[in-house]
């Protein structure tokens, strides 16, 4: 168990070095509706965060 505990330190670390502890929960949220959407947010470095929709859409984030 303790060594699934280190594998999430480490990417904890890798995240506040990245994007670092301030902002670390401000997101900026948008929709996609279909594939070309989802593309464009993806190209723009948005991450896919759920699953679809009663209305077919997507969720995705990027950090602020």
């Amino acid at each position: 168990m303790n060594k699934k505990i280190d594998n999430t330190l480490v990417y904890i670390d890798y995240e506040k070095a990245v994007y670092g502890e301030a902002n670390s929960e401000e997101f900026t949220t948008r929709v996609a509706m279909n594939t070309q959407e989802a593309c464009s947010l993806i190209e723009v470095g948005f991450e896919y965060v759920t699953g679809e929709y009663n209305d077919g859409g997507k969720i995705f984030r990027k950090r602020k």
